[in-house]
C-alpha cells in the first residue's frame, strides 16, 4: 500500500460538500474568507485507493442497473468484524439501511410506537433526539455524569428517572461527542439495565475504528453481552471509518431472528436496498488494504489530538474532555465564565473556525464546542493559533 498523504489540503469547496459549502449558512463563517470547516463528522482526507479503484470499476463498466450480489459485501463485513474486533457474525444478521441515521429511524420504526419513551445518554450525537422527535416518540435525556473530566454512566441518578413507558436505549459506542470508549464492564451494566426495564438496546458503533492508541479497546456490545440477543440491535458502517458517507449505506447486524424479521419489515415498508456503488465501495475498504490505511489514519489522527489538546488546554478557561476515539474534540468553555453566545461569537467571529454548538448535543452540552480534528495538521495548528488569539485577553 502507497503510504497516504493525511498532510495534502485537498480543496472541497464548491463540490456539493456539506462541510464546507454549508457553513456560511449554518455558522456565519466563510469558506472564501479562510473559515475552517471544523463541525460536519466527516474527514478531509482521501478514502484508501482500493475504493477509489472500485468505484472507478463501476464507472468503467458504464452500466448502473439494479444491483442484487451482496454476498461479496457481505462478506467483507464478516471479514472486518471478525479480523478487527473478534466479532464472528453470519451474513444473514446483516440488514443494509441508507446510512446509520436511518437505521435508527429504522429501529425506532420496528421496535417502537408512537408515544414511547427512548432514552439516550446525554450530551449525545444529535441525530438520534431528532429522529426520535421526528418519528412521534418522546425523548428521555439520561445525563452523563462529568467526573475528572470524563463521561461516566450515573446509574442511580438514571434509575429515578425512567417513567415505565420507555421501550428502547439508544448507546452511542464510542460515545460521540465525548469520545469514551466504554468498557466492558460498562456495556454489561447498559445491558442489565435494558433487561430490568424491558428496552430494545440500539448500539450505534459506528466510530468503533477509530480508537487512540493507548486507549481501552473497543468492545462490540454483542460480545460484551451476549444474554441481551434477543433485545440488541447493532448498527455500524464503513462510512466514518473511510471518509465514505456520501454512500449512504449502513448495517444494523441483529443476531435474533424474530427482532431481525421486526426490522427487515421495517425495510421492506420503505422500499429501502442500498445502492451498487456503495456495495463495491464498502466491499473495498473492508479489506488487508483498508485496514493498513485505517492503522495509518489513526497514528495521524492521533497526532492531531495531541497538538490540538495541548494548543487548547493551555487557554485559560478551556478544557478538551480526553478523547479515547472518534475524531471529534469535545472542549468545554465553562471555565472562561462567558455565556455561550459570547465563547461562540469568539470562534465563529474571531477565529473563524465553523464548530458545532453543543447545545444541539442535548442536557449537559451548553458549555462546549465540538471540534472535528480530521483535517490535515497544518488546519489543526491553524484552528489551535487562531483559539489562542481569540482568547488571548483570557491568557
Amino acid at each position: 500500500m502507497t503510504k497516504p498523504d493525511f498532510d495534502e489540503i485537498i480543496d472541497r469547496r464548491g463540490t456539493l460538500c456539506s462541510k464546507w459549502d454549508d457553513m456560511q449558512a449554518a455558522y456565519g463563517v466563510l469558506a472564501e474568507d479562510d473559515g475552517l470547516a471544523m463541525w460536519v463528522a466527516d474527514m478531509d482526507f482521501r478514502p484508501p485507493a482500493a475504493v477509489q479503484r472500485a468505484v472507478e470499476a463501476v464507472a468503467a463498466h458504464g452500466v448502473y442497473g439494479y444491483p442484487g450480489a451482496h454476498a461479496p459485501y457481505l462478506a467483507a463485513i464478516g471479514w472486518w468484524m471478525a479480523n478487527r474486533h473478534g466479532w464472528d457474525i453470519r451474513p444473514g444478521w446483516v440488514l443494509t439501511c441508507a446510512g446509520l441515521v436511518n437505521g435508527v429511524a429504522m429501529a425506532l420504526e420496528a421496535c417502537t410506537g408512537p408515544g414511547d419513551g427512548v432514552a439516550v445518554m446525554s450530551p449525545v450525537y444529535h441525530a438520534f433526539g431528532r429522529i426520535v422527535r421526528a418519528t412521534g416518540r418522546t425523548l428521555l435525556e439520561l445525563p452523563l455524569a462529568d467526573r475528572d473530566g470524563r463521561y461516566h454512566m450515573d446509574w442511580p441518578r438514571w434509575e429515578t428517572m425512567m417513567t415505565g413507558r420507555e421501550t428502547m436505549l439508544i448507546l452511542c459506542s464510542p460515545h460521540n461527542p465525548g469520545g469514551r470508549v466504554w468498557t466492558p464492564d460498562e456495556l454489561r451494566e447498559v445491558a442489565a439495565f435494558c433487561r430490568r426495564h424491558d428496552l430494545i438496546l440500539v448500539s450505534d458503533e459506528v466510530h468503533c475504528d477509530l480508537v487512540m492508541p493507548g486507549a481501552p479497546a473497543h468492545t462490540v456490545t454483542a460480545l460484551a453481552a451476549p444474554e441481551i440477543a434477543n433485545r440488541l440491535v447493532t448498527l455500524n458502517a464503513a462510512t466514518k471509518t473511510f471518509n465514505i458517507a456520501g454512500a449512504h449505506l449502513g448495517n444494523a447486524i441483529i443476531a435474533d431472528d424474530d427482532l431481525r424479521a421486526r426490522f427487515r419489515a421495517a425495510l421492506a415498508a420503505r422500499a429501502i436496498s442500498p445502492g451498487m456503488f456503495g456495495m463495491d465501495m464498502v466491499a473495498a475498504a473492508y479489506s488487508p488494504e483498508g485496514a493498513a490505511w485505517v492503522d495509518a489514519l489513526v497514528a495521524y489522527l492521533d497526532g492531531n489530538r495531541r497538538l490540538f489538546d495541548r494548543g487548547v488546554n493551555a487557554i485559560p478557561g478551556l478544557r478538551s474532555m480526553p478523547l479515547e476515539a472518534t475524531y471529534l474534540s469535545w472542549v468545554d468553555f465553562s471555565g472562561t465564565g462567558m455565556a455561550p453566545a459570547e465563547f461562540i461569537a469568539r470562534v465563529e467571529k474571531t477565529a473563524r473556525i465553523a464548530a458545532n454548538h453543543g447545545a444541539t448535543f442535548g442536557a449537559g452540552g451548553d458549555s462546549f464546542l465540538r471540534f472535528n480534528i480530521a483535517t490535515p495538521r497544518a488546519r489543526v495548528a491553524e484552528a489551535v493559533a487562531r483559539l489562542t488569539d481569540a482568547f488571548a485577553d483570557l491568557q
